[in-house]
């Protein structure tokens, strides 16, 4: 049990490295260390054969996180409520509207609908259709203003439209 120590200590900084390494091509472990650090982590005390194995684990282990990194960035790029689409919102505002208040669901022409989390405005004269635009803000908030109007609300959104 003792020399598989080393050996999983090989991997965790291995793996580690490769992972932030993400867009890289694998680098063998005897090239990564010097003789001190082999020496100190007991990987100089692996065969040949037992080296060869664990760079081509570490290669492995590398190309997954790699491909798995890539498939959460293409899955946040077509996910219609990630974070990460972060263009304005130009729509209007579906029928007549008078104001919102925290809690109100405001439909757009575009079909999206966005739920006001905080701000309130309220307006004498019903308008009809008018022009909002969504803007991203910090940490994956959402703040609608509508046209001619200052209070603006933070929002979110609550279906796929």
């Amino acid at each position: 049990m003792r020399a598989f120590a080393p050996l999983s200590l090989a991997v965790l900084f291995a793996v580690s490295a490769g992972a932030s390494a993400a867009e890289r091509h694998y680098v063998p472990v005897e090239q990564r260390f010097s003789a001190e650090q082999m020496q100190a982590t007991g990987l100089s005390s692996l065969s040949p054969a037992q080296l060869t194995l664990l760079n081509e684990l570490l290669s492995q282990d590398q190309t997954k996180a790699v491909a798995e990194a890539e498939r959460k960035i293409q899955a946040e790029r077509n996910d219609p409520f990630s974070k990460v689409a972060a263009d304005p919102i130009h729509s209007t505002i579906k029928g007549e509207f008078r104001g919102f208040s925290g809690g109100s669901v405001i439909v757009l022409d575009n079909g999206q609908r966005w739920r006001v989390i905080d701000g309130s405005l309220f307006i004498g004269k019903p308008v009809t259709s008018p022009k909002v635009t969504i803007k991203p803000g910090m940490m994956g908030a959402w703040y609608l203003e509508v046209d001619g109007q200052i209070p603006k609300a933070k929002v979110k959104r609550v279906d796929g439209g």
